[in-house]
């Protein structure tokens, strides 16, 4: 069977026995796993990256920002019928995570983490998600970009029930997944959502990557946010600043996830950035210091500080980022 063919037949939802059946080797074709990394791993050897502090405090959400804004899951690469294929196993689940001192919030995420993990393939790559939904309600994966119909991810996938989604990663760019299902504004807000990044053939040069996306918490279901976040804690890098090296160039993947509310910015001090649309190009479109982004809306911004020092970064709706949406990069001297 070519990967081709499996857009010509309807899609099938599985129940948990018969996904268990299929296993996660991928839909009865024969596949070798192979190395997969190699590209990326040498563009990230030259360059500084400071060492990030160790915080035990962040066990009891079970995941570190710190980490997250660096962590890019290039998925089990395979080679089926003479083409590599990106595997990547997503679990859609319900677990509170913990806001602040104050506030717990009942989440609804990708692999127990808001948000969820940021996906990594090459431009002509097959990607292959493979979806398990234990959450208690039904949920979906829209997947952002060009695809075919029938893995667009607006039929509902049942609790205990998975279905895997399969296309081309195609086109190259910052693109994004969420859930799908009504109302979407709920789904996208209690946390299913993640980026998804398509690199251009060439490749981009070598710089410090890393990814920020702005979330809101509607905590008391007002339909209002009453607290914001960078890569889901609110006021996770005020507290815990983001180490980074002087003049080293940073790639930064910027997204606005943030529902109920119709537009956001994103400032950074004492700085310019050139701003690369959407990632959809390998030049930039123009230089700011500031972004308006509405919901969905993402970009590649490249920057570098010459000057060590601690400097912040936030939206420049206030009261969103005196609600929890701020940050600060530690600029580390390279003496």
């Amino acid at each position: 069977m070519s990967s081709k063919s499996l857009f010509l037949k309807k899609p099938k939802i599985l129940n948990r026995r018969q996904f268990l059946k299929v296993g996660l080797g991928g839909v009865g074709l024969t596949t070798a796993t192979i190395a997969g990394l190699s590209v990326w791993q040498q563009q990230k050897s030259v360059v500084r990256v400071p060492p990030l502090p160790k915080i035990p405090l962040l066990e009891e959400n079970g995941f570190n920002p710190l980490v997250f804004l660096r962590n890019f899951d290039y998925g089990t690469v395979k080679k089926e019928n003479g083409r590599a294929v990106r595997e990547f196993n997503f679990e859609a689940r319900t677990s509170e995570i913990k806001l602040n001192a104050a506030v717990s919030f009942a989440s609804w995420n990708i692999n127990g983490h808001v948000p969820g993990p940021t996906i990594r393939a090459k431009a002509s790559d097959r990607v292959r998600v493979i979806f398990n939904n234990v959450a208690g309600h039904s949920h979906s994966l829209h997947f952002h970009g060009i695809h075919a119909a029938e893995m667009d991810g607006i039929r509902p996938i049942r609790h205990k029930s998975s279905f895997i989604y399969e296309f081309d990663a195609e086109p190259f760019g910052v693109h994004l997944y969420h859930c799908h299902i009504s109302p979407i504004t709920r789904h996208v807000g209690k946390g299913l959502y993640g980026m998804f990044i398509i690199d251009p053939p060439q490749g981009r040069p070598p710089a410090d990557e890393m990814v920020l996306e702005m979330g809101g918490y509607d905590t008391n279901e007002d339909g209002r946010n009453e607290l914001y976040a960078f890569n889901g804690i609110p006021d996770f890098y005020m507290d815990h600043p983001i180490p980074i090296q002087q003049n080293q160039l940073i790639r930064l993947y910027v997204m606005n996830m943030v529902e109920l509310d119709p537009v956001l910015t994103y400032h950074i001090h004492a700085n310019m950035f050139r701003v690369y649309p959407t990632g959809r190009t390998l030049t930039p479109g123009w230089e700011t210091d500031v972004i308006t982004m509405g919901t969905a809306e993402r970009h590649i911004l490249e920057f570098s500080y010459q000057t060590p020092g601690m400097y912040m970064f936030h939206p420049h709706q206030d009261a969103i980022a005196e609600s929890g949406c701020m940050g600060q990069f530690q600029v580390v001297s390279n003496t």
